[in-house]
């Protein structure tokens, strides 16, 4: 058989110029894990100078990463979520509370997961979601092929109504949410959403693809295995800090209890990541694997938090600065120190220059790539700003408010109305646990901040996702049944686990005929009539029996329409709100 060598030459050539376009392909486009975890202050990491907690994965991480030494977030889970996944502050998004039915974000927000499919990503979350738990703002809705997550903002809280239930064990053998469905897991719950993700990263390995690792932990209930409270179970948490001039804040007893827990969950968190890195190096792709990894707020109890003054929930420092790490290791350099003033925004944005993928351009992004500091170009980013609140329902000028620029921060804990004089300046440059305030001495640096404060506050309460609130969307094949349930409910603030409270949901009903069950927290009594109304309809129903829980309305027709829905028990001249409403359209 005669062979052309030119022919298979050019064959052979050919063929190294495909897989030489394929590896560069790889280079370009590399796999990316976002690592995030909730409720884990600065202070919980070995590396942040915590000499109790074991974090030796995330320490090695850090050390092997580029660190952004002033990264921010929202004060609280679902604004960083949405900020995170978006590069707009939350306000943008709609998302404006962690329930209250304000933690739901726009269908028409554009994630991380979204934009990275034009490269032909392939996109999993596991964990923690907290954007809206039905249709049309599920993962599923917002560009995530696989997902498994617990609802609402935390397993064990009312909103979960899967877990809710289970009490103290809630963070064990956990009823969770595949795909839409309902599917029971056994074990830990960071366990199973790392071998989750893990599974989902052997499933997808042969292309890129975006993996969302959310842990609900340290989150509440604090709940953790045996084995690794034993770890912390004789620890001083507020020990070994003697000499150290950083403040630090005095812990009771129970203090001291919840940090011994916090840091056994968050030691489970570092063995589970050190599963995670174990297999991407078994796969053979750590080199080409962008892997971030962040905290989602300060902590939620007093603890060491870095001398950093404030908890989750507030605009200091210590509820809004986090751990952020960026590894990649074909590309950036290892063991890197940034300094400049970066934040949630920015992940998208940086996503979208490093995996070359176009952003949105129907909207405004507020974040800006980190690429070009990676890389070590002069960057001038001293205009930039930042701009923090954190008050339930809607932003409260001028209450647990701040702006945040060139090395200064105007912090507001007054009125709406208040003097300049009742602002807080702190030099973060001279200053970084924010204990003297230059308010008196330097005024016209207040009024300048201040006037951008202003200008960005103003703007934000304006946004059309924010002033028109997402509805969720019942009756549409996507979602049949639906479940609302009480993280998504507004009317009354403080919406949890009560019986006689005031809410409603936010809803687009598609015409039809439904069945509704309403469950309610305690069994409730005969004699009392079940209502639901939605603007000017109202169905009730006499209710005959006794000691039951879930209630029904069979076969209600309901028009088309966009509504408030109430639903409530009347009984004994009180009003019951149900745990949950579940709305089953049958024709």
């Amino acid at each position: 058989m005669k062979i052309n060598f030119k022919k298979a030459l050019g064959l052979a050539l050919c063929c190294w110029f495909v897989s030489a376009a394929t590896l560069f392909a790889q280079e370009e486009r590399p796999n990316v894990i976002v690592i995030i975890t909730d409720d884990q202050g600065y202070g919980d990491l070995g590396i942040t100078g915590n000499p109790h907690v074991q974090t030796p994965v995330i320490d090695q991480l850090a050390t092997e990463s580029v660190r952004f030494n002033n990264f921010y977030v929202s004060p609280v889970c679902a604004p960083t979520r949405s900020s995170l996944l978006t590069g707009r502050y939350s306000l943008r998004t709609g998302v404006r509370d962690t329930y209250n039915g304000g933690a739901i974000m726009a269908s028409n927000e554009v994630t991380i997961a979204e934009m990275l499919k034009q490269g032909g990503y392939t996109t999993g979350v596991f964990g923690k979601w907290h954007l809206g738990d039905n249709y049309p703002s599920r993962p599923s809705d917002q560009g995530f092929d696989e997902s498994v997550i617990h609802l609402s903002g935390g397993m064990g809280q009312v909103g979960d109504i899967t877990t809710y239930f289970k009490g103290d064990t809630s963070y064990f053998d956990p009823v969770l949410w595949h795909n839409n469905k309902q599917e029971a897991y056994e074990g830990y719950c960071s366990d199973i959403f790392t071998d989750q993700a893990i599974q989902f990263i052997e499933n997808n390995k042969a292309s890129p693809f975006f993996c969302y690792l959310s842990f609900n932990a340290p989150h509440t209930p604090l709940q953790v295995p045996a084995e690794y409270y034993q770890k912390y179970k004789d620890i001083d948490p507020a020990s070994g800090f003697d000499g150290d001039a950083r403040p630090f804040p005095e812990m009771s007893e129970k203090d001291k209890e919840d940090a011994r827990k916090v840091y056994a969950m968050v030691t489970n968190i570092d063995d589970n990541l050190g599963k995670l890195f174990k297999k991407l190096d078994e796969l053979q792709l750590s080199e080409n694997t962008l892997v971030v990894f962040m905290t989602d707020n300060g902590p939620q109890q007093w603890r060491y938090v870095a001398g950093m003054r404030g908890l989750k929930g507030n605009v200091y420092q210590g509820g809004v600065r986090v751990p952020f790490y960026v590894k990649y290791p074909v590309a950036f350099a290892q063991n890197k120190d940034i300094e400049t003033m970066s934040a949630h925004i920015d992940v998208l944005p940086t996503l979208a220059e490093v995996c070359k993928v176009d952003l949105p351009q129907d909207r405004k992004i507020d974040g800006k790539s980190l690429l070009p500091l990676i890389q070590g170009k002069n960057v001038d980013w001293a205009d930039r700003s930042l701009f923090f609140y954190w008050t339930r329902r809607y932003p409260e000028p001028y209450y647990n408010m701040a702006l945040q620029k060139d090395g200064y921060k105007l912090v507001g804990k007054t009125n709406y109305n208040a003097a300049i004089e009742d602002f807080e300046l702190y030099n973060l440059k001279t200053d970084p646990y924010e204990q003297n305030n230059l308010v008196l001495e330097d005024k016209s640096k207040v009024r300048a901040l201040k006037v951008e404060l202003d200008r960005l506050y103003n703007e934000l309460i304006t946004s059309e996702n924010l002033i028109n609130q997402p509805r969720i969307i019942v009756g549409n094949p996507a979602e049949n049944p639906i479940f609302l349930n009480r993280n998504d409910a507004g009317g009354e603030r403080g919406i949890w686990a009560q019986e006689e409270i005031y809410g409603t949901w936010k809803v687009s009903i598609e015409e039809g005929h439904y069945d509704i069950r309403m469950k309610f927290v305690k069994p409730i009594k005969a004699g009392g009539r079940l209502y639901l109304e939605a603007n000017t309809l109202v169905k009730q129903q006499l209710n005959n029996q006794d000691k039951m829980d879930v209630l029904e309305l069979k076969n209600v027709y309901l028009p088309q329409m966009d509504c408030d829905l109430l639903a409530h028990y009347a009984v004994d001249g009180k009003h019951i709100m149900p745990f949950w409403v579940e709305l089953e359209k049958v024709n």
